[in-house]
């Protein structure tokens, strides 16, 4: 694997917000994302050499994929959007610095080359490529794609969020002991946090994770789920993800109860719901305090 992973960046004027996401750049992104999981990720998908797949950091993997794609797709973006600047999870790895331009007012790319690396390394199908564009720091537009299947979820603020032409459509809600869904409570969770979502597992119907926020999302936004809780908020995992399922008519929020953003990534908790009574029911099983 190359030791050093070097992104693209352009900082200049941001564009007018309604002109950056038109039908047109919608749909080149999506065929760019659909080239390079070809080209990039699929080749490589049960075909690693042992040196194709290293440990970035204590548990987490990267792959020969993982860098191709996000190099692939910062270039590639770039040329759509002059006045952008990439943040990915990999060029991230290589300078946390960047992650300083979710504060900003720029437009940015988040990237997440390969979501579910570790499915990926171990030939499981679950995993995906994630894109989102963000501007002054709101976010506009989202592509998930599920290379190893073809399901692809495309959303822009105000217009849905849609797969295959089809209009996808957030689970309805019900009590939250009839309601399914997945709950994450990472390692990186404050103990006392990861005991309560523990405790409140028994109270619904919690079905096994995919370990893949991308394909969680997926799922969610066509509602065959109801819910999910994530307690590590990385921009690239969660950000393509809840536009989609907000757009599909679902609930994204903080524990604090305000929205996600691509610059909340240090917050506790991610929930997502069918509405916000549902949001409010889920909170109060999942996370009742003793």
């Amino acid at each position: 694997l190359p030791t050093e992973f070097e992104p693209r960046l352009i900082n200049a004027p941001i564009a007018a917000l309604d002109r950056i996401v038109t039908t047109a750049i919608e749909k080149k992104v999506a065929g760019v994302i659909s080239e390079i999981a070809e080209s990039e990720a699929l080749p490589r998908f049960r075909n690693l050499k042992d040196e194709d797949v290293q440990e970035k950091a204590a548990g987490e993997l990267v792959t020969a994929a993982d860098i191709a794609v996000e190099k692939a797709l910062s270039a590639r973006l770039l040329d759509l959007l002059p006045n952008s600047l990439v943040v990915g999870e990999e060029g991230v790895h290589a300078d946390p610095t960047l992650m300083g331009h979710l504060d900003s007012e720029e437009t940015l790319w988040i990237i997440d080359p390969i979501d579910g690396t570790r499915n990926f390394a171990r030939g499981r199908e679950a995993f995906a490529i994630m894109v989102a564009l963000v501007s002054r720091r709101e976010s506009r537009a989202a592509w998930i794609l599920e290379p190893a299947s073809g399901r692809f979820g495309v959303a822009e603020a105000g217009s849905g969020a849609w797969m295959d032409g089809h209009r996808l459509q957030a689970a309805l809600p019900d009590r939250p002991r009839a309601m399914s869904g997945s709950l994450h409570a990472s390692s990186y969770a404050p103990k006392e946090l990861g005991r309560r979502v523990e405790k409140g597992r028994a109270k619904v119907a919690a079905i096994k994770s995919l370990g893949c926020a991308g394909a969680e999302y997926l799922r969610l936004a066509e509602g065959q789920t109801h819910f999910s809780l994530f307690t590590r908020l990385m921009p690239w995992d969660h950000v393509p993800g809840t536009l989609l399922h907000q757009e599909a008519g679902g609930l994204a929020r903080c524990f604090d109860r305000q929205p996600y953003r691509a610059d909340r990534y240090r917050e506790l908790g991610l929930l997502m719901a069918p509405d916000a009574a549902s949001w409010d029911a889920l909170f109060d099983v999942l996370l009742a305090e003793d």
